[in-house]
């Protein structure tokens, strides 16, 4: 059995920390550029600014919650 709340705020942390991650990658280097346009498509006001960066991180882990939340649940439910 999985925790589903431990999954769920592993995921939520995990990908709001690699969104910000790739935001300031993308500020500093122009590197991954095309990955943050496409996410801003999905994460309204996500970019590769500091702002735009905070915005993808709270985007991010609410995001990595919930999918992480339904994962779990749904692999306790089909495991059992």
């Amino acid at each position: 059995m999985i925790n589903v709340k431990a999954f769920a705020l592993t995921c939520g942390i995990f990908w709001a920390a690699c969104l910000a991650l790739i935001a300031f990658l993308t500020l500093k280097t122009g590197m991954g550029l095309s990955f943050v346009n496409m996410v801003s498509e999905v994460y309204l006001g996500y970019g590769p600014t500091p702002v735009g960066a905070l915005v993808g991180v709270v985007w991010g882990f609410l995001d990595g919650l919930v999918c992480g939340a339904i994962f779990a649940w749904l692999y306790n439910k089909l495991a059992a």
